[in-house]
C-alpha cells in the first residue's frame, strides 16, 4: 500500500493512495488514529486497512496538507557515509562500520512545511535519503530476517548545516537544527517496492538543477544489514524512523562551490517508487519577525 498522513479541513487522517486519489482510512477504522503509529505495531489492522481502502471515502491527493507519517518517533537513527562517491568527495576514509547519529523531534517536519536556515549559519545543505520506518521491533536481528521488520520506506531530506556538524566530531549540532529534515509525504509498504528497496533512483533538485542523482543499490549498507548492525546495540521498536545516508553531490562538496540552500528556493528529494518530498526553504529571522507580527 501507499500511505499519506495529512490534514483536510483541519482534521488530521490515514489516507491509502492510489494514483492522484486518497481514501480516508481513519474514518472507516478510527482505531488507526491521525499517524501511522497504530499500524506500524499491528499486522492485523494493516490487513484491515486493505480491506477498508475498498470502500473508504475518497478526496484528491492535492487536498491534503502532509503530516509527519510517525507524529512522535521514539527513535530516529540516521546512518552517514553510505554511498562511496559521497565518502571521497566529503574527504573520509571508507569506514568499515556505519556512522551512526541520532536526530531529536523538533528538528524533523512534514515534506511541504518550510525548511529552516537558522540565523547563525547559512551552511544550509540538502541531503536525498531512503528512510525506512520500523515495523515489528526486536533486538539481535539477523540480516536474513530484517527486512521482515520493515513497515514501509518514505523519503528524507537530512538538511544539515555544515557548519556546526564540523565543530563536534559527533555531527550532532549540525543535525539537529530546528525544522531541517522533511519526512514523506508518502510512505511506501515493502510489497510495492524492489527486495530492500535497492535498485532505485534517488535525486535531489531545485527547480531544474538535479544536485544529486544515484541509486539505492549504491548503498555500502542497505536495509537490512542496517537494522542488524542497529539492533545490535538497542532495541528496535515499531514506528522507529531510520535513514539510510546519502548519494554525493551535497552542497558543501560542489566545484565551484559550495551549493548551499538559499531562501525562496524549494528544495526536491524524489526516490523512483516512492514519491517527492518538496520543502520551500526559509530564513529563521524572517519566520521569527512574521510569527511575531502575527
Amino acid at each position: 500500500m501507499r500511505f499519506l498522513v495529512g490534514t483536510v479541513e483541519g482534521v488530521q487522517s490515514v489516507f491509502a493512495v492510489t494514483g492522484d486519489e486518497a481514501k480516508n482510512l481513519s474514518r472507516v477504522l478510527p482505531e488507526i488514529g491521525n499517524d501511522l503509529a497504530a499500524l506500524t505495531a499491528s499486522p492485523d489492522l494493516l490487513a484491515r486497512a486493505h480491506a477498508a481502502a475498498e470502500t473508504a471515502e475518497a478526496v484528491p491527493v492535492s487536498a491534503i496538507s502532509p503530516a509527519l507519517p510517525i507524529a512522535n518517533p521514539g527513535t530516529i537513527i540516521c546512518l552517514g557515509l553510505n554511498y562511496v562517491e559521497h565518502i571521497k568527495e566529503g574527504g573520509y576514509d571508507i569506514p568499515d562500520y556505519p556512522a551512526l547519529f541520532m536526530r531529536g523531534r523538533n528538528s524533523v517536519m512534514a515534506s511541504g512545511a518550510p525548511m529552516v536556515r537558522p540565523t547563525c549559519s547559512e551552511t544550509l545543505d540538502y541531503e536525498a535519503e531512503l528512510m525506512l520506518i520500523v515495523g515489528k521491533g526486536g533486538r539481535h536481528i539477523p540480516e536474513d530476517k530484517a527486512l521482515d521488520h520493515v513497515f514501509g520506506y518514505t523519503t528524507f531530506n537530512d538538511g544539515s548545516v555544515r557548519e556546526y556538524q564540523r565543530k563536534t566530531h559527533q555531527w550532532t549540532p549540525g543535525k539537529n537544527f530546528d525544522n531541517t529534515g522533511a519526512i514523506g509525504p508518502i510512505v511506501v509498504t515493502p510489497d510495492e517496492l524492489p527486495e530492500g528497496a535497492s535498485g532505485l533512483k534517488i535525486e535531489s533538485r531545485v527547480g531544474d538543477e538535479v544536485l544529486q542523482s544515484s541509486n539505492t543499490s549504491n548503498m555500502i549498507w542497505g536495509a537490512a544489514k542496517t537494522l542488524s548492525i542497529i539492533s545490535e546495540y538497542t532495541t528496535l521498536e515499531s514506528g522507529d524512523l531510520i535513514a539510510l545516508g546519502t548519494p554525493p553531490g551535497v552542497g558543501h562538496a560542489k566545484k565551484p562551490g559550495p551549493r548551499w540552500l538559499r531562501p525562496g528556493e524549494v528544495i526536491e528529494v524524489e526516490i523512483e517508487g516512492v514519491g517527492t518530498c518538496a520543502n520551500p526553504v526559509v530564513d529563521e529571522a524572517h519566520t521569527a519577525a512574521k510569527t511575531a507580527a502575527e
